[in-house]
């Protein structure tokens, strides 16, 4: 185990898995946080536009609040604690800065386009990007990050389903499109919010856990229902191996 990271896996090589046989009939992948470093980024627009409605708000609470959950959604304590009534021009401004900043400084998360490329490897077509984020960010980020072509068309958004995370819907929606039982699918996720919206899709969820201010701590992740927590992208392959 890492030092100071309890029920957490170390680091290892990328397995070779060709000729190995998977344990689940489909890996589903969140993108924020799990494909992308995009959520300090991202995080940090929002905050200082909360600021300018008169929010002091820190960076610890925004990533409480806001990280893993639909802006939308969330207007409620927004218009608690500033008396603003976030609306489409708002957030169609967030979005516009959300995605500069984004363009400007997104990176991959270490060993993400391996891994997926391991899992396809694996899993064939059977895997996918399962985002409760709005569909062009989510493609213009894999874009950038050298994934769109692994995905292809295999991209689901919580934007375009009744509800996004932490309900189920858009995990069902993938495994309904790729004709797998939910059940005997993996969901990989960095957040309460999704690991919540896997387990009730009713998923095994791996809860990735890296050393970041914006991911959530392996015991939350773990109360919430992952039944393992990862901290690398290289241990992804061997886990999902019988």
């Amino acid at each position: 185990m890492e030092p100071g990271r309890t029920g957490c896996l170390p680091p290892v090589q990328f397995p070779a898995v060709t000729s190995s046989t998977p344990r689940f009939s489909a890996v589903f992948f969140d993108c924020d946080g799990v494909l992308v470093d995009s959520e300090p980024i991202t995080n940090g627009v929002l905050r200082a536009m909360l600021i300018d409605l008169g929010w002091d708000i820190s960076e610890r609470e925004s990533i409480a609040l806001f990280v893993g959950r639909s802006l939308r959604d969330e207007w409620e304590v927004i218009h608690r604690h500033t008396g603003f009534r976030i609306d489409e021009a708002w957030l169609a401004d967030f979005r516009s800065r959300r995605n500069a900043a984004l363009r400007a400084g997104l990176l991959p998360i270490p060993g993400a386009k391996e891994a997926v490329q391991a899992v396809a490897t694996l899993m064939g077509d059977r895997f996918a990007c399962v985002t409760g984020a709005d569909r062009s960010k989510v493609e213009m980020q894999l874009t950038i990050a050298g994934l769109n072509e692994l995905f292809g068309v295999r991209v689901f958004s919580g934007m375009e389903v009744p509800r996004t995370k932490p309900f189920p819907d858009v995990y069902l929606a993938a495994a309904e499109a790729l004709s797998v039982d939910p059940a005997t699918a993996v969901v990989i996720e960095d957040s309460v919010a999704g690991v919540t919206a896997g387990v009730a899709a009713g998923a095994t969820v791996f809860g990735f856990a890296p050393a970041s201010p914006t991911n959530a701590a392996p015991e939350d992740l773990r109360a919430a229902g992952a039944s393992l927590v990862f901290t690398h992208m290289s241990q992804l392959p061997g886990l999902l191996l019988a």
